[in-house]
């Protein structure tokens, strides 16, 4: 008999090359991390070759696997073509993600969906987090990954962000001079803690710079114009925290949560990724 791949098996192995980790590929999947590696056992069996290395420190393909990922991409494709007649998927899922929450998580976030299903129809909208949180509750998205606000419950929490005052290297502020900002306009809520925390503080402040979102505000503290309260998670390498050489109030942090009413398989499947990627680089 002639031996056949298992498309589950298949999306593990995937899962598993992407994510380096059969604990996130198995948090993609919702599964345990003892399947995920039953199954790259058999998937190693079944084609004669290593695929995988494992150790404490670290997951990485051999050179077996790197040739078996193309192969298997195709297989995936193939798989999702076929079930869709040869057309494109009707699903979509829809997600909202908080701009504050969204930082470099964004490009391997979608890199991963894509390896996952090239069928699925992505709707990704960034803004507030309470705008993003209405629309959720409003029914106008599937998902949302959102900053924890107030006293709302429920969601699941991907990542705790903590929150400081970036700069560039050679910003430098006047003696007396008052604190230049550089935020998102209202009603962003890190805008309104900062604001806040400097007024308790008594610490001056002026509004320098205010941008339609992230990108915007972390351009012009890289430019030097301004400081800009931002996740340390997010702030890129050109940026410093420079709170307390200025004596800064500290900002705290805040959780960023995961909202769904997801229940198609596909769409869950897609999440379970979603939430393996925020995970694996909080």
């Amino acid at each position: 008999m002639t031996a056949t791949l298992d498309i589950a098996t298949v999306q593990a192995f995937l899962l598993v090359a992407d994510l380096r980790s059969f604990t996130r590929a198995a948090e993609a999947l919702g599964t345990t991390q003892a399947a995920v590696s039953l199954k790259l056992q058999r998937l190693e069996a079944l084609l004669k070759k290593r695929l995988v290395e494992r150790s404490p420190r670290a997951v990485r393909l051999t050179s077996d696997g790197a040739n078996f990922l193309d192969r298997a991409q195709a297989l995936m494709e193939a798989h999702d073509r076929a079930l869709s007649g040869g057309a494109s998927a009707a699903q979509s899922l829809s997600l909202g993600i908080s701009d504050h929450a969204a930082g470099a998580e964004l490009v391997p976030l979608l890199e991963r969906l894509h390896a996952m299903s090239s069928q699925l129809t992505l709707a990704v909208t960034i803004g507030f987090s309470r705008e993003m949180q209405d629309a959720y509750d409003a029914g106008r998205l599937d998902a949302v990954i959102v900053r924890q606000e107030g006293s709302r419950r429920g969601g699941e929490k991907l990542a705790e962000d903590e929150f400081c005052w970036f700069a560039a290297r050679r910003f430098a502020l006047p003696k007396g001079e008052a604190l230049p900002l550089a935020t998102l306009a209202p009603p962003c809520g890190v805008r309104a803690i900062a604001v806040r925390a400097l007024d308790k503080a008594g610490v001056a402040w002026r509004e320098r710079f205010v941008g339609g979102g992230v990108t915007a505000v972390v351009a012009a503290a890289l430019a030097g114009l301004a400081v800009a309260p931002l996740a340390r998670r997010i702030a890129p390498a050109g940026l410093i925290d420079i709170g307390p050489a200025q004596k800064l109030p500290k900002l705290g942090s805040s959780k960023v949560m995961l909202h769904s009413k997801v229940s198609d398989p596909a769409k869950l499947a897609a999440l379970r990724t979603v939430a393996a990627t925020f995970r694996s680089m909080a």
